[in-house]
């Protein structure tokens, strides 16, 4: 999903751990994207108090949304770089075509991963049959080494691991004695954990990462702290282990994330991640340009052919540190 704000904010980036010993809760900020009948998502990554998650930058959860109030999904081609964007969809599906010449579908339980590192572009359209849209849209910084890389699409339909109350589904990285083939740039966890009714589940964790959980739907407890819709409760760092538990009559269902702390500043503007103001400007100059940087989308039959990127601020904007 394309970070569609008509005035994004410029935003510097650099991971601050939680305090030890307790679990610090995220509330997210809901943001229209588009015009009239946007679609409005809850927008939990970056925050003044935490930036990322490992290498995880970005989380909007979104949905459950009616497509026939909301006309749906229907992003033109537009541009990322220095980044990874991980599809995850709860409920829907989505048509998805890029400048790698990837065209796929996003659904349930189904990983879709680009790679935008020296320049992509891509659309995403729900499809005639959807009726309701209900997913997260991740995004992965990429370490300095490899933030130039070639354009990438992975796809990957992870098994189902049962556990004794619980059930998921790990798309990057190792959990559960499950792992994902899919490979990443930076060590990295993702997973889709289901807890049935009155379930308490403790899972195993490397205590190198650093973790958070993304609440979706239910009455989730995460270390004693219950957590509502689109919440995400940072866990401590060096944490060797975590309890969830549903106190709901129905299931609870959360997004698992993890990684290696990300010890690099990172400045992140509408649809890219950079070094610098300037570096900033840059893309965003040639994405104007119609530069071979993002290549060429074909087959999108939308509206317009392609979103115009937001007139940068006047002013530099000062950075925004998380505290330490």
């Amino acid at each position: 999903m394309s970070n569609i704000e008509a005035d994004p904010a410029e935003v510097v980036c650099a991971d601050a751990p939680a305090p030890r010993g307790t679990v610090t809760v995220l509330t997210p900020r809901d943001v229209p994207l588009g015009g009239p009948r946007a679609m409005r998502v809850r927008r939990t990554l970056p925050q003044r108090q935490r930036s990322l998650i490992g290498a995880w930058c970005f989380a909007d959860h979104y949905g459950p949304e009616d497509v026939a109030v909301t006309g749906g999904m229907d992003v033109a081609p537009h541009p990322h770089t220095g980044l990874q964007t991980a599809s995850w969809l709860f409920t829907g599906e989505i048509e998805h075509r890029d400048s790698f010449g990837a065209h796929a579908l996003v659904r349930p339980g189904e990983l879709n991963l680009m790679t935008g590192g020296h320049g992509i572009a891509h659309s995403e359209v729900s499809t005639p049959d959807t009726a309701t849209l209900h997913g997260v849209q991740l995004w992965i910084a990429l370490p300095g080494e490899h933030r130039d890389t070639a354009r990438d699409f992975r796809h990957y339909a992870p098994p189902l691991v049962t556990l004794p109350g619980a059930a998921l589904r790990v798309f990057l990285g190792s959990l559960a004695g499950d792992t994902s083939p899919v490979p990443v740039f930076t060590p990295l966890l993702g997973a889709e954990i289901t807890l049935d009714p009155g379930a308490r589940v403790a899972l195993d964790l490397d205590p190198g990462f650093e973790h958070g959980v993304l609440q979706d739907i239910g009455g989730l407890t995460v270390e004693g702290t219950t957590l509502g819709t689109g919440e995400l409760a940072c866990l401590a760092p060096g944490a060797a282990r975590v309890e969830l538990v549903n106190g709901g009559a129905g299931p609870a269902r959360a997004l698992l994330l993890g990684g290696a702390p990300f010890d690099e500043e990172i400045v992140m503007w509408w649809n890219f991640v950079g070094r610098s103001h300037e570096e900033i400007a840059a893309f965003r100059e040639a994405w104007q340009a119609g530069s071979d940087q993002f290549g060429r989308v074909e087959g999108y039959r939308g509206r317009v052919s392609r979103l115009p990127a937001p007139e940068l601020p006047h002013i530099r904007i000062k950075p925004r540190h998380n505290p330490r």
